[in-house]
């Protein structure tokens, strides 16, 4: 009896803990419902190219130049997606890296040839203040990421 009585308490307080859970907004914020699982974009985005969607996940990246793009841990391992932002309309914060997001945006499509993946590649390595080597980029590349327009991000 106490068992039950305990564990009541305890699933209340954590469902009052989740739903005070603080956000900080950026951008528009989030509009959109229906929630988008990023393996979905990355296995068909054919089908997601140019409309807006809602994902969520881990940030598990930021921009520490300019702040102006993330990205998003998948639903499944080793997973992510880039989301960008137009500098300066909104600037993630370095802190918002292991914290969880809901961002809304467009899906976009890069198709990079082997120069010009190599110049993108170089310019986020710069961001990142890491070393490249442009020898291990051997063709072109198609990215899929989102043109974020808003975003809702945990508080810790």
């Amino acid at each position: 009896m106490y068992h039950k009585i305990a564990m009541g308490v305890i699933l209340v307080f954590l469902f009052s803990v989740l739903a005070y859970a603080k956000t900080n907004t950026y951008g528009k914020g989030i509009h959109l419902q229906e929630e988008t699982k990023i393996s979905d974009l990355l296995d068909k985005p054919e089908l997601f190219l140019g409309q807006r969607v809602k994902i969520s996940g881990l940030v598990v990246e930021v921009c520490a130049k300019r702040g102006c793009w993330i990205y998003i841990a998948g639903d499944r391992p080793y997973e992510k997606i880039q989301v960008k932002v137009t500098d300066g309309e909104i600037v993630f914060p370095m802190s918002a890296s292991g914290r969880h997001a809901v961002v809304e945006g467009v899906v976009e499509e890069l198709n990079f040839s082997k120069e010009d993946l190599i110049k993108y590649r170089e310019h986020l390595a710069q961001e990142k203040g890491l070393t490249f080597d442009p020898s291990t980029v051997t063709e072109g590349e198609r990215i899929i990421r989102l043109r974020g327009t808003g975003a809702e991000i945990e508080e810790k």
